[in-house]
């Protein structure tokens, strides 16, 4: 007997071998499993919203609940495409830091800022080339934005 997740794992497995190309150097920082996205927020219950949408669209989600966190993930040299950061993550650590900190690092990583108006409305926040998403995030809002961040990045 067959689970959901040996089931939806095929089906993300069969759409890949679909669409793929030949390898460029982008792609060779790819893992074999497909787009990584990590989640970076503070609040749960965003974190799990977010993940969900990720994988839903059909990306691998890794959700952490801080940006000291999301560095560690890029700094072990886990697989990571594209970073969706909640714009409300505060501290020493905020998320503008986060996103000089991991382009620092990745420097062909794709960011994404999520939040609310008022906190993308600081336009300090956010680097030139990172997209910002308002809140409420729908499904198909953030899927669109994380396939236009990885077209920029690939361009």
């Amino acid at each position: 007997m067959r689970s959901n997740q040996d089931i939806a794992a095929k089906g993300n497995f069969e759409a890949a071998a679909r669409a793929a190309r030949p390898l460029d150097t982008s792609a060779a920082q790819r893992s074999c499993y497909g787009i990584q996205v990590l989640v970076a927020g503070r609040r749960k219950q965003w974190r799990d919203e977010i993940g969900a949408q990720v994988r839903r669209a059909g990306f691998n989600a890794t959700t952490v609940d801080s940006a000291v966190d999301a560095l560690t993930v890029l700094v072990l040299g886990i697989p990571v495409d594209v970073l969706v950061t909640d714009a409300d993550l505060r501290g020493s650590l905020c998320c503008s830091r986060l996103a000089a900190e991991a382009r620092a690092l990745r420097p062909n990583l794709g960011i994404v800022f999520a939040g609310d108006s008022a906190a993308l409305g600081r336009s300090e926040l956010i680097p030139p080339d990172a997209f910002a998403l308002p809140a409420p995030v729908d499904e198909t809002a953030l899927a669109r934005t994380v396939r236009e961040v990885l077209a920029a990045r690939n361009a």
